[in-house]
Order: structure tokens, then C-alpha cells, then sequence
């Protein structure tokens, strides 16, 4: 990572409904803990259907703060709904604008400690699977346990602070 971040928590939801709900949640447990934790609604960002013709317009107004909010903040919990069994296109999206801003397109994950969860519709399983693997490949450093829950497993107090006292615990890695 070009800067060194701070010592916040940002928590980023990528829906507007029920996952805005639970990142609400995890901000204030981790406010709970000490920790200065904001929540980023990736719903609330106007950016363009990423594609190489949109990349050749130049890069939107909305990138610059985006990229800066998350360099500033050392650790991440992104809240996202399963879309299609797979990653929530406001999510893809932001990802897609921010691998391509400088010389490595890994610059802005890679080291980052990085904790997951949903509350899905319906099974959830494949977006924490699909997400991983992107994280993973981009550098990110993803916590090993994850939460996953829905109307039938609505997410417990005590699953979100175990999963933030294990996110805390990490460092973010000096590349």
C-alpha cells in the first residue's frame, strides 16, 4: 500500500437494505470496542458501468474520494448482499474503478486486513465464496471466519464482535 493508513475501521456496505442495517451494526459494536469505525454505503456513489470505453472517458469525479477513504483506513468489513450467487455489481463496479487507478492494480487491497459478511435473500454461501476469491486475489488479507445470515439466521451480537476482535487483531502487511 502507497500510505500508511490510519487505525480505523471502515465498514462498506454495497446495498442500501439489509446489509446497510448490518454494517450499521457492526460500526457501532466496533465504536463499542474503541475503535473509530464509519460506515461507507457504496449505493450512495454515483460511478459509471465500469468498461474499457468508460476507462478511455477518463476517470469519474467519485473514484478520487472513494480510493482516499479506503487507503485511510487500515482495516475494511464489507457487508454485501449475494447478487445472482455471486458479488453485488455495486460492489464489482467500485472494485473494477479502483484496480485500475495506478501502476498496480493490487496497490489498494494488498495487505489489508479485510472481514466479510452478508445478509442474504437467500443462500449467501456464494457470495462470501465469490468474495474471498476476489479479496484473496487482489492481496487482501480475509479473516478467516465470515458471517453469514438472512431472515431465517438474522446475525447475533456476539458473531459480530468475535469477527471484529479477530479483524482488530490483524496488521495490515508493508508491501
Amino acid at each position: 500500500m502507497n500510505n500508511a493508513p490510519n487505525t480505523g475501521l471502515l465498514v462498506i456496505t454495497a446495498s442500501n437494505g439489509e446489509n446497510l442495517k448490518l454494517a450499521d451494526r457492526f460500526a457501532t459494536h466496533a465504536k463499542a470496542l474503541g475503535q473509530n469505525a464509519e460506515v461507507l454505503d457504496l449505493t450512495r456513489i454515483d460511478l459509471p458501468l465500469f468498461t474499457p470505453r468508460a476507462q478511455d472517458c477518463g476517470t469519474p469525479a467519485a473514484v478520487a474520494p472513494l480510493q482516499e477513504q479506503l487507503m485511510n483506513a487500515a482495516r475494511w468489513v464489507i457487508c454485501a448482499p449475494e447478487y445472482n450467487g455471486s458479488i453485488p455489481p455495486s460492489l464489482t463496479n467500485a472494485i473494477a474503478w479502483l484496480s485500475v487507478q495506478g501502476e498496480d492494480f493490487r496497490d489498494l487491497f494488498n495487505g489489508r486486513p479485510i472481514a466479510i459478511a452478508t445478509f442474504s435473500g437467500g443462500g449467501g454461501m456464494e457470495l462470501l465464496l465469490s468474495l474471498r476469491i476476489q479479496l484473496t486475489h487482489l492481496g487482501a488479507q480475509v479473516v478467516g471466519r465470515q458471517l453469514l445470515s438472512n431472515y431465517a439466521n438474522p446475525p447475533k451480537d456476539e458473531s459480530i464482535s468475535d469477527l471484529l476482535k479477530r479483524l482488530l487483531q490483524m496488521t495490515p502487511l508493508a508491501l
